[in-house]
């Protein structure tokens, strides 16, 4: 009898953790899941192994090109090399993302302080039809960037070949101009090293340029 009873409460024992073991695994799993759920719904861009925000462009020698900035001036990717440098795609009569990216340029300067001078912004034109040095300098002077930037302006010809290089989507939609929305943050080398799209925030791309301004 004693034999019996000891079997049985060894029987329900094992139920009962058994029970216990798979409410903690449905439990982990539910954690897990909306920890993926509420990560991919932020919008936050993964760290590299550098620790960069983005989407990691492992170093690829960005391309080089030349065109002409809001004050006439001829500009290449090259002449810059020893800084960071953002290579992003914008134009001036854009309503919506092109000022508000120009906006959170202005900001992360800003947050950069004293170093921002170590840091080159690259604005190549989506709309060669409009955009000239006129209005370059005017877009460029509305969001306070006309001294911390170049916005680059070219024909279709001089225009077509960058975006190909950095897989840009540019078509002319009306009055508006359908196109990729891209950051390229390029080390002090030449490198590629991360893509950020339009959803960036200036305390991203700060800490971003602050770890490529310590690189040598």
């Amino acid at each position: 009898m004693s034999m019996r009873m000891s079997w049985r409460l060894a029987s329900r024992l094992s139920v009962v953790t058994l029970a216990i073991v798979v409410v903690i695994l449905i439990t982990v799993l539910q954690h897990n899941q909306t920890t993926r759920s509420q990560s991919s719904s932020s919008g936050s861009p993964a760290n590299t192994a550098s620790g960069l925000q983005g989407t990691d462009l492992n170093g690829t020698p960005a391309p080089n090109f030349q065109l002409t900035d809001q004050y006439g001036k001829t500009i290449s990717l090259a002449q810059f090399r020893g800084k960071p440098v953002i290579v992003t795609f914008l134009y001036t009569h854009c309503p919506d993302v092109c000022p508000l990216t120009a906006e959170h340029l202005h900001t992360t300067l800003q947050q950069l302080g004293s170093d921002a001078k170590n840091v080159a912004i690259l604005a190549v034109s989506t709309d060669p039809r409009r955009d000239d040095t006129a209005a370059a300098m005017q877009f460029s002077t509305e969001h306070n960037m006309q001294n911390y930037w170049h916005f680059l302006t070219g024909t279709q010809k001089q225009l077509s070949p960058v975006w190909s290089i950095y897989s840009i989507y540019a078509q002319q939609q009306q009055q508006q101009v359908n196109h990729s929305t891209a950051l390229y943050l390029i080390d002090k080398k030449g490198n590629e090293r991360v893509y950020m799209d339009d959803s960036f925030q200036p305390a991203q791309m700060a800490a971003n340029l602050k770890l490529l301004l310590k690189e040598n």
